[in-house]
């Protein structure tokens, strides 16, 4: 609803939108008609669509930004809400910040610019001393979601870490629900159950690094027990190769801890051990044996299988013949048909999930009756939510009308598995 030449709460006048989503943000510069200084203005829209997570996580952002006095992170300004008689029927959030005339690295990417091993060793000495930063602070701060697009290479040829809309302050994952947040390539493994450290955005790092000097996303590198395969497509001296594989090790505990370490380390320009362990088969990200899911995973689809839990733990004959059983007992003893359907509904149930490049279907059905049919554009999805409960957990597809489980009762592992491999879709097919 918003245009050019518009001007909010009557300071912020609108120039020119930098970006948009689906989940109704926008990013704009604009001019603070009182200081006539050019600022970048983060809006959100509260619609019925939104999920209370994204106002949090806006919230957030706009909280820890007004602590944070870095010359390398956008001086936070003001925030402002638009009552909905005035924005549309809807309500509206704004964040204001100082606006970095620059380049991002992932626009400078896909320019095609080869970073040199000089040019990628200064950039991870710059976003280090930011990190330092941040993870001194009382409470410390975890970007959560450092990547090519959200470093900016100023006019002043400093390097600035913009957006921090998945910001974590510690402590602040307190509640039942948190998203998926991160991008994939970039965010670790641990990222993916809730549980971001400072060596998280210590990963993300290495993985940024690594995209640059290879030119490739490190989610279309070659993978080894989840571990990034980089070595032979670089040519860059022993200790930064030791630095980058250290950095991006799948395991928490033989990564950098703090980015302090990592600093010193990298200034430092030694490879102290040349004999990392990337066959960690503890942290491979696999689903569990235990889980009920059928996969099957091609190019072109990924579909899951959730057969009903009674034949998972009986067999499809065996339970063919309790049915037959439970159907005598429901003609026989009438009255006690209530437990025989309360047992029907929960362990007959039956759930199939299909992902396509253009669409997706999700089919549930009891003792072969379809009761729920949804068909989709994929492009009408807008993301992936973790639930987290006391002893279980969920997954849910969210789309634009409506969210989706495809996931109740999991245990915390199956959940991140399955979470990670429908972002991991998503991601490959554009969304």
């Amino acid at each position: 609803m918003f245009k050019s030449g518009d001007i909010l709460v009557e300071k912020y006048q609108l120039k020119q939108r930098l970006g948009h989503t689906a989940t109704g943000h926008q990013t704009w510069l604009a001019i603070d008609k009182l200081s006539q200084e050019n600022i970048t203005l983060k809006l959100l829209a509260f619609s019925p669509q939104m999920q209370w997570e994204e106002l949090k996580l806006f919230e957030r952002e706009a909280k820890i930004l007004q602590s944070l006095q870095h010359q390398r992170i956008p001086k936070y300004r003001d925030y402002f809400d638009i009552d909905k008689d005035l924005g549309g029927g809807v309500a509206w959030f704004g964040l204001v910040q100082d606006y970095i005339p620059g380049t991002s690295l992932q626009e400078l990417l896909e320019r095609g610019k080869n970073f040199t091993e000089k040019e990628t060793y200064n950039i991870a000495l710059e976003i280090l001393e930011i990190l330092v930063y941040l993870h001194q602070l009382n409470p410390l701060v975890i970007h959560r979601d450092i990547k090519p697009s959200n470093l900016i290479l100023g006019k002043d040829n400093h390097i600035y870490l913009i957006d921090f809309g998945a910001v974590q302050a510690q402590g602040a994952m307190t509640g039942v629900t948190f998203t998926v947040v991160g991008s994939s390539g970039y965010a670790p493994l641990e990222q993916f159950w809730g549980r971001a450290v400072p060596a998280s955005d210590i990963y993300a790092l290495g993985a940024t690094l690594i995209h640059l000097l290879t030119g490739i996303s490190p989610v279309d590198l070659p993978h080894k027990d989840s571990q990034i395969q980089f070595y032979d497509k670089v040519n860059v001296a022993n200790y930064f190769i030791y630095w980058l594989k250290k950095a991006t090790n799948i395991s928490i505990e033989k990564r950098f801890q703090t980015a302090q370490e990592a600093l010193i380390s990298l200034q430092n320009k030694k490879a102290t051990d040349s004999s990392i362990n990337l066959d960690d088969s503890r942290n491979k990200f696999y689903q569990p044996k235990y889980s009920r899911f059928v996969v099957d995973k091609t190019e072109n689809k990924l579909s899951f299988h959730l057969p009903p839990s009674a034949m998972y733990k009986m067999g499809s004959t065996s339970l063919f013949i309790t049915i037959f059983i439970l159907a005598i007992i429901i003609l026989a003893f009438f009255p006690f048909s209530l437990l025989v359907l309360l047992f029907v509904h929960q362990y007959c149930k039956d759930m199939k999930v299909l992902l396509l490049e253009n669409s997706f279907k999700i089919k549930r059905s009891i003792l072969g009756l379809t009761y729920q049919s949804i068909n989709g554009s994929i492009d009408d999805i807008l993301g992936v939510f973790l639930y987290e409960g006391y002893k279980n957990h969920s997954v849910k597809i969210r789309t634009r009308k409506r969210s989706y489980i495809i996931g109740e009762n999991l245990k915390e592992e199956e959940c991140a598995w399955l979470a990670k491999e429908i972002q991991d879709w998503l991601y490959y097919h554009g969304n």
